[in-house]
């Protein structure tokens, strides 16, 4: 890790493997400002009016990634992250610890470990009870992309009529979300959202997502999200484990841990696992993802595995 400047703020610490690297702003936060390859775009989106600042009552976007606490709610969830945050690093890891948010009592961490001989970075995501009270909540994982992208989920698996009559996968739907919006694809195998800066209206939708990855193809990259999906518990938003975001400015792709009670002093963690994959020119087919993005899933979930 070393320490660097970076959109206005003068501490960021840097992890880099001399092929990707990320960037963690220490005097805001925890905020994930910035993935790619060394020395070309950063794949996650910046909120230019929001680079630089720090303090204020007020929540700033930023960009970039964050953790939030499920399920949704105002102002349990906008606990602005304007002040500056714990940031140490060894070798090839780098901690991040905010301090405990003084409207909920939670404390946010992540441990980010990049790999030496992969375009893979594993963030562990934590949520610390320091209240004397239970709290029930979820760990939310959302990454703020670049616009102009498509986002990538994949369908569960066909089973025949004859062979299960029971559903496979619960899908949530907000208020404001239009079925017919041609931003989404309802295919075969996979479902893919796209941001369009010209559409003006936002659309969200959540999936129970066991196939557990979730991806998204800007400017030929391709962003790979790896988590675990539990099986027989309860997730937030009707038992979303993945969720899809979209507006005139960016696409928000979203895990979520299972709801769990955490008594006072103990943790909730998440864990995803992020690839980086250059020069996939993927198209918005089912046979297009089959070809070019399944194969690379596949190697990163065995990479997974293997570890």
């Amino acid at each position: 890790m070393e320490t660097v400047s970076y959109g206005g703020w003068e501490k960021c610490g840097r992890l880099s493997n001399g092929m990707i690297e990320l960037l963690v702003t220490q005097e805001v936060g925890p905020r994930i400002i910035r993935l790619g390859f060394v020395g070309e775009e950063n794949l996650f989106k910046e909120i230019p009016g929001d680079l630089g600042k720090t303090g204020g009552e007020n929540w700033r976007l930023y960009g970039g990634h964050r953790l939030w606490h499920a399920p949704e709610a105002i102002p349990r969830t906008y606990f602005p992250d304007n002040v500056s945050v714990a940031v140490a690093g060894e070798n090839n890891i780098l901690v991040v610890t905010q301090g405990t948010e003084t409207t909920t009592g939670i404390q946010k961490k992540m441990v980010l470990e990049m790999s030496g001989t992969e375009n893979r970075v594993k963030v562990t995501q934590e949520l610390y009870n320091q209240n004397f009270w239970e709290v029930e909540c979820a760990a939310w994982a959302l990454s703020v992309m670049k616009p102009g992208g498509m986002a990538i989920i994949p369908q569960e698996s066909f089973v025949a009529h004859t062979e299960l009559l029971t559903p496979v996968r619960p899908l949530a739907l907000w208020g404001y979300t239009d079925m017919s919006d041609d931003r989404w694809r309802w295919g075969k195998r996979y479902v893919t959202l796209k941001q369009r800066p010209e559409k003006t209206s936002p659309t969200k939708v959540g999936f129970g997502n066991t196939q557990e990855w979730v991806a998204y193809s800007v400017n030929r990259y391709l962003f790979v999200v790896l988590f675990h999906y539990q099986d027989g518990s309860t997730y937030p938003d009707f038992g979303s484990s993945t969720e899809l975001f979209t507006n005139s400015e960016l696409l928000e792709v979203e895990t979520l841990s299972p709801l769990k009670k955490i008594t006072p002093g103990q943790a909730l963690q998440h864990v995803e696992n992020w690839f980086l994959f250059p020069n996939v020119p993927v198209e918005d087919t089912d046979e297009s993802i089959d070809c070019l993005v399944l194969p690379l899933v596949e190697k990163a979930m065995a990479s997974v595995k293997n570890r």
